[in-house]
């Protein structure tokens, strides 16, 4: 007898603990505030969504979320500072998944996005745009003045690595065209050369540009998202995918990431946190300001987005000569 009811009281010690357990990992919430690194300067595109999320996730987390903007090595330290701090859910990162992804592959950080938890809020095409007086009238125009005057077509972007040049490379490889790529030191700086006439043309994201296209100083062909971006004040720019069905998802994300072993009971609290937050009025106003569409990617649907962009944009980084380590050393397959 006296073994029975030994057996059956440590199952039933134990179912208590297992749910005290799934309780808690519901129920987590800081106890003081948290940092949220940006590995960029402030006013860029992840630091003006990122503070906007962070306002919202404030509200149902209960503490202040305050944003470091750490730039530095293409994001590189900002996003080293995050993945050395303790694991205790007190220091998140944000970043788009294109500058995350690449880091490894140009050999300035060895994390992969696998080793990260994501959340994306936001995901904004590249516009392909000329300016206002250009004579391609569309994106047919556009590609057979590349192709009759291969090279001398010049296209400002970020620099090298930046959703900005990825769009370049693919448009190039999809249209087998070929273009004079232009760094600079940013979106907006390369938003502006064109509008000065130092470029004929730019692929940045629509947030970066949407100002300019308002202003009209600035004339969208097409967008690299697989709709019809509405751009308040201006209108409709068709998808890419209008002259080419085939032409890949491009773009950026933004969103939050944490290292992949931080506490589950933290993971699920942002999770819940972040859900309300995708769906705020605030965020939704933002992204209507900014040309950009909403995105509500938590956890495992985020991994599986980041995973295709993986193999999209590393290999393109590399094929182009601009990556120093093949992807395949991560096991990111070919697309």
């Amino acid at each position: 007898m006296y073994r029975k009811f030994f057996i059956l009281f440590t199952l039933l010690t134990a179912v208590f603990f297992l749910f005290s357990g799934i309780s808690h990992a519901q129920t987590w919430k800081p106890t003081k505030p948290i940092t949220i690194i940006v590995p960029w300067p402030a006013g860029g595109a992840t630091d003006l969504t990122v503070r906007i999320l962070a306002s919202e996730m404030e509200k149902i987390l209960g503490q202040r979320i305050g944003v470091v903007n750490t730039p530095g090595a293409t994001g590189a330290i900002g996003m080293r500072n995050a993945w050395e701090a303790p694991r205790d859910g007190y220091t998140w990162t944000s970043n788009s998944d294109t500058s995350m992804i690449n880091l490894p592959v140009l050999d300035l950080l060895k994390v992969t996005h696998r080793e990260w938890i994501q959340w994306y809020v936001l995901f904004t095409p590249c516009l392909i745009s000329v300016t206002a007086d250009y004579p391609a009238k569309d994106i047919a125009d556009l590609v057979k003045m590349m192709k009759d005057k291969p090279g001398q077509v010049a296209v400002a972007s970020a620099g090298v690595g930046s959703s900005g040049h990825m769009g370049l490379e693919v448009f190039k490889k999809v249209t087998e065209v070929t273009a004079r790529h232009v760094p600079y030191a940013g979106g907006y700086p390369a938003v502006v050369a064109t509008v000065s006439g130092e470029c004929n043309v730019v692929m940045q994201l629509s947030m970066e540009q949407a100002d300019m296209v308002r202003a009209k100083k600035l004339r969208p062909l097409a967008n690299t998202s697989l709709q019809t971006l509405n751009i308040s004040g201006y209108g409709e720019v068709p998808s890419i995918a209008k002259w080419y069905p085939k032409f890949p998802l491009t773009g950026s994300h933004f969103g939050l990431m944490v290292p992949k072993d931080t506490p589950k009971e933290v993971v699920t609290a942002i999770s819940k946190a972040f859900d309300v937050a995708a769906n705020s009025a605030a965020i939704k106003k933002f992204a209507d300001e900014k040309a950009i569409f909403t995105e509500n990617l938590k956890e495992d649907e985020a991994m599986a987005m980041a995973e295709k962009s993986a193999s999209i944009v590393t290999w393109l980084l590399f094929e182009a000569g601009a990556a120093k380590i093949s992807p395949a050393q991560f096991n990111i397959p070919k697309p």
